[in-house]
């Protein structure tokens, strides 16, 4: 069973943290997608500990539990948190990987945290706005394409984008939640779906909205704006995982990041979405070992 704890955070802030898989294990950071929160999904609590990995995760500031920052941050921003929750766990050297929003995360805490972090993995993580020779927008869903483009007017214009458009979709029921995702859930993602998954993906939804838009706006505006660190500083083994059939996060984000990424293993998957991914979490992993020589 995974525990749910609140630890000290910057500022007298606090921090949610989910600590699951094998308590023995070595630790292995998850940073969640955007818009999520910690909310136990058993399959993968089963995995990491089939794995030997202790599963640390945390709700980003304004997101469940956490008390949101002053002001909205950077990718970089999520390293303090990030490395005062392994602090507090007693977690040295650590694996760290990260789903769709998660993405960056993982890679900044490889680029900022190199004397512990080991290796990093992202999965289906999107790539810098400013990406040189990418267009980012490129065979991204109607959906994220006018979210993000509310983003890029500045916090106001985008908190009342989200009040309006997206609060419902993170209050829908788990059995409403693919109609409600539209055109970003695309056929291998939508078959990808179980009950379990399904159900995971609803708290973690209503988790992410239990302080408002606050933690969803965080999050988009971080992913329009500079990230705060630079990959060529990525000197740990990595891995970029990709799949060409994701309306979420497009399959160029993945070439790309592969590219810029130095030394990266590219797992560019023609038949994964962006959901499906999820399925492959036990090669994910063993992978992720493997790289850290685990």
């Amino acid at each position: 069973m995974s525990d749910l704890l609140h630890v000290p955070g910057p500022d007298d802030r606090t921090i949610e943290v989910l600590d699951g898989g094998d308590p023995e294990g070595y630790p292995v950071l998850y940073h969640g997608g955007s818009p999520s929160a910690v909310a136990a999904y058993q399959p993968m609590d089963d995995t990491a500990r089939a794995l030997g990995l202790r599963l640390i995760t945390y709700s980003r500031p304004g997101y469940g539990g956490s008390t949101p920052r002053p002001a909205a941050g950077t990718y970089a921003d999520d390293v303090t948190e990030s490395a005062l929750v392994l602090d507090h766990l007693g977690a040295g050297e650590f694996l760290t990987f990260g789903w769709s929003g998660g993405g960056p995360r993982a890679l900044a805490c490889a680029a900022l945290l190199p004397d512990r972090c080991r290796a990093t993995t992202s999965v289906a993580g999107v790539a810098p706005h400013d990406a040189a020779g990418l267009d980012w927008f490129d065979g991204m869903a109607d959906e994220n394409i006018a979210e993000y483009h509310a983003a890029e007017q500045g916090a106001d214009a985008y908190t009342a984008y989200l009040e309006e458009s997206f609060m419902p979709v993170l209050h829908v029921s788990a059995g409403e939640l693919a109609e409600a995702m539209g055109g970003l859930v695309t056929p291998v993602d939508r078959e990808a779906m179980t009950p379990d998954l399904v159900d995971w993906m609803a708290r973690t939804f209503h988790r992410a909205g239990a302080q408002g838009v606050v933690g969803v706006r965080d999050d988009g505006l971080a992913a329009t704006r500079p990230w705060g660190f630079d990959l060529a500083d990525v000197r740990v083994p990595a891995a970029i995982w990709q799949g060409r059939q994701d309306a979420m996060v497009p399959f160029a984000h993945g070439e790309w990041l592969a590219a810029a990424v130095p030394g990266a293993e590219a797992h560019l998957l023609d038949d994964e979405g962006h959901i499906s991914l999820v399925n492959r979490l036990e090669t994910i992993l063993t992978d992720l070992k493997r790289l850290g020589g685990i």
